[in-house]
């Protein structure tokens, strides 16, 4: 990574200068005018885009732009914005191309401020916004890297912030966290533990967990460890103090997916229940309007019949868990219509069948849906589907794990989504980490975890 300085009030001249060329997009105009609150309609057409009426687009980005000028370049970190006097010319509009620009005009030794003389330009030529922004000049160096701006992403459905928002009254759950031995997994567990969402017990070498916290900088004081010798053995500890009731849930380190598995489906030893083992990811996806579970794309490969039963049953009990009293359940596959050549179609018309008999309680179902027809009212409509599930899915239940895998992905990596993840079927519930997670997905899969948690031990509890 490239590192920077800022630069201090002493080591910027009058006549110095930094640009920035950015090209503006529609979410980041809707973004603008959502919090200036300049949202009325003739300000924003349907696609977000800012109209020729919309005065926010160049107020909010001109100062965006230069607030990452000053806060990022010149003077840089450890900088104050005092002042801004700024005349605005021109409009601004998704897809248009401008330059900020500020220029050190005068300094201020007794203040430590400088004033800059900023401009916005459009590709054009045209000057758009123009002024002076008093800046408190920082009096120390502060090195950093040249850490990329992420994408802003629009949620019309905060889910994630809604299921940290039902953990809030609940105890922290017990839970294994299974050879946490890199840095990625240590620190996820504790930033859990952080949120008071699971009391972390960390198995696995002990040696190599402190060794990991030291180079992490962090404190373990106060945290249960259970030393192994390795990560196998991990995996069997983790497990049995799950069955001994020591624990209440588990979650993945930095061991393989399998080799945890491999001893939670042991018929002897491990975790089984009468429910078939399925995995759960529960989607938190900006432009739709719900959180969205698809099922099983980490634990059953080509699951048959009978497993999608299961699958289907243990989707709808996390549903329920998670506050939808009546998931609505698409059975999805590449077509609408009953194909004898595709089996998914066939699984898909007995499983609703099965419901009307009920043998799967709890959820609407109907399938076979294509995705389109399952997410989107307006493909719903375009092939006259009429259906209570048919384009307001709760749950996408997949053919196969590939396809399932490759949905879930998609979400995330093209449509901004957050995929909390869960494994059910089991003693207790299990969360199985990835490296690529980010910090929001950890403590969203450790809240939905929590639920599920809670749930089973409400349903332990006597009845009086």
């Amino acid at each position: 990574m490239d590192q920077f300085s800022n630069r201090t009030f002493d080591e910027i001249e009058v006549g110095a200068s930094e640009s920035i060329t950015h090209r503006l997009t529609a979410t980041e105009v809707e973004g603008l005018s959502l919090v200036s609150g300049d949202v009325e309609s003739f300000h924003l057409d349907l696609e977000g885009k800012a109209s020729n009426g919309g005065p926010s687009a160049p107020g909010s980005a001109a100062i965006a732009l230069i607030s990452g000028l000053v806060n990022r370049r010149l003077p840089g970190p450890g900088s104050a914005i005092v002042g801004t006097h700024f005349v605005y010319r021109g409009r601004m509009h998704a897809g248009d191309t401008v330059t900020a620009s500020l220029t050190a005009r005068s300094k201020d030794a007794a203040r430590g401020q400088i004033d800059f003389d900023c401009r916005v330009v459009h590709e054009s030529g045209a000057v758009l916004v123009e002024g002076v922004a008093t800046i408190a000049a920082p009096a120390k160096r502060i090195a950093y890297g040249d850490i990329a701006t992420p994408a802003v992403i629009l949620r019309r459905n905060d889910g994630i912030a809604r299921l940290l928002k039902k953990c809030e009254t609940l105890e922290p759950v017990q839970c294994a966290v299974v050879h946490p031995c890199d840095r990625d997994s240590l620190l996820g567990a504790l930033e859990a533990a952080k949120h008071r969402l699971i009391v972390p017990v960390l198995v696995g070498p002990e040696a190599k967990i402190r060794s990991v916290a030291a180079e992490a900088g962090v404190s373990l004081a106060g945290y249960r460890i259970v030393s192994t010798e390795h990560s196998h053995a991990a995996a069997e500890v983790a497990v049995a103090l799950a069955r001994s009731g020591e624990v209440e849930a588990l979650m993945k380190g930095s061991l393989h997916t399998d080799e945890l598995m491999a001893a939670v489906v042991s018929s002897t030893t491990g975790l089984r229940t009468e429910r078939r083992i399925s995995h759960v990811f529960v989607m938190d996806v900006p432009a739709y309007p719900r959180v969205l579970l698809i099922t099983d794309a980490a634990i059953n490969i080509y699951p048959d019949l009978d497993c999608k039963v299961d699958i289907c049953r243990n989707a709808i009990y996390l549903a329920h868990v998670l506050g939808v009293p009546e998931p609505r359940v698409a059975i999805l596959s590449a077509v609408e219509t009953i194909n004898p050549k595709i089996e998914s179609t066939l699984h898909a018309a007995a499983l609703c069948k099965m419901a009307d008999r009920g043998q799967i309680t709890g959820g609407l179902l109907d399938g076979p849906l294509a995705f389109d027809n399952a997410i989107s009212p307006e493909a719903a409509k375009t092939k006259n589907i009429v259906s209570p599930v048919a384009g307001q899915a709760d749950i996408l239940l997949v053919p196969d794990l590939e396809s399932g895998n490759m949905v879930a992905k998609q979400l995330t990596y093209l449509a901004g989504a957050d995929g909390a993840g869960i494994v059910l079927g089991t003693r207790v519930p299990i969360v199985l980490t990835s490296r690529a997670d980010s910090v929001r997905t950890r403590l969203a899969s450790a809240a939905v975890m929590m639920l599920v948690a809670h749930d089973r031990r409400a349903m332990l509890l006597p009845k009086t």
